[in-house]
C-alpha cells in the first residue's frame, strides 16, 4: 500500500492529489531471474501468478470499498507483455466482475502521463511490481517528493510498514532526511493493528508541523531530522 496524499500546507505540484497504489509486491522482474546467455546478451525472467495476482486485486478493491474511493483503475502493459500482464489484467477484472465493483484499465505508460496531467481523477491504483514501484514514485513528485510517502506491505500472516524512499544511504547519518514517511508509516501500522484513534493523531501532528513548521531542506526548510521529529512529539 502507497498512498500519495498531498497537504494543504505545502506547495504541491497537484494540490488536488489522493492516490493510493496497490501494488504487487512479490512477483514480476523483481524475482531477481537473471540470466547471462553471452558476454553480450543478458536476459530477465519476468514471473506473474494468477495466485499473486488475485491476492493484490481482491486486497485492492477491498481497500477501495473499505476507505471510500469510488475510483479503482488496473494498471498493466497487457497489450506488449500478453502472457504476463495479460494474466495479471484478466485476473484483476475477474475480480472486479464478481465483486460487481465499478474499475477502469490503463495502460502503465499513458496512466502515468495522466496521473501527472489529471491526478484527480484516479483513486486507488492497482499495479504489478515494477510499475506499482515506478508509479508511485511519480506521484511522490505531484506532492512534494519521497519524504512525504509511507508505505505498508501487508500479507496473510505478517506486515511491515517503512517509507517508500527506502534506506537513503546517500544521505545517511547526515540529519536532513525528512521524517514526516517514516512517522507516516508508523501511522499505517497503528491503523493495520485497529488503532485508528491513535493513527489520525499521529498524522494530524505529522500535518501540523508540515504547516507550522520546522521543515527539511527537501521542503524548502533548513531543520534537521531531529528538529523535525521533536516538532511532530511536542504536537502529539
Amino acid at each position: 500500500m502507497r498512498p500519495a496524499v498531498s497537504y494543504p500546507a505545502l506547495d504541491a505540484v497537484q494540490p488536488d492529489t489522493d492516490l493510493v497504489f496497490i501494488r504487487e509486491n512479490t512477483e514480476g522482474v523483481y524475482k531477481g531471474i537473471e540470466s547471462e546467455i553471452t558476454d553480450s546478451v543478458t536476459t530477465c525472467t519476468r514471473v506473474i501468478t494468477e495466485e499473486a495476482s488475485r491476492d493484490i486485486a481482491e486486497f485492492g478493491f477491498t481497500y477501495a470499498r473499505q476507505n471510500g474511493y469510488d475510483d479503482v483503475t488496473i494498471a498493466h502493459k497487457a497489450n506488449v507483455m500478453r502472457q504476463t500482464d495479460g494474466l495479471f489484467l484478466e485476473t484483476a477484472e475477474a475480480v472486479g466482475e464478481e465483486r460487481g465493483a465499478d474499475y477502469d484499465t490503463a495502460l502503465m505508460d499513458a496512466l502515468a502521463m495522466h496521473l501527472v496531467m489529471h491526478p484527480e481523477d484516479y483513486g486507488v491504483v492497482i499495479c504489478p511490481n515494477l510499475a506499482g514501484d515506478m508509479l508511485s514514485d511519480l506521484a511522490a513528485g505531484l506532492v512534494g517528493g519521497l519524504g512525504l510517502l509511507p508505505s505498508a506491505n501487508v500479507g496473510p500472516e505478517n506486515a511491515l510498514f517503512e517509507p517508500v524512499h527506502g534506506s537513503a544511504p546517500d544521505i545517511a547519518g547526515q540529519g536532513v532526511a525528512n521524517p514526516s514517511a517514516m512517522i507516516l508509516s508508523a501511522a499505517m501500522l497503528l491503523d493495520h493493528l485497529g488503532y485508528d484513534e491513535e493513527g489520525d493523531r499521529v498524522r494530524a501532528a505529522v500535518e501540523t508541523v508540515l504547516e507550522s513548521g520546522p521543515r527539511t531542506p527537501d521542503l524548502g526548510g533548513d531543520a534537521s531530522t531531529r528538529d523535525v521529529t521533536d516538532a511532530v512529539l511536542g504536537e502529539l
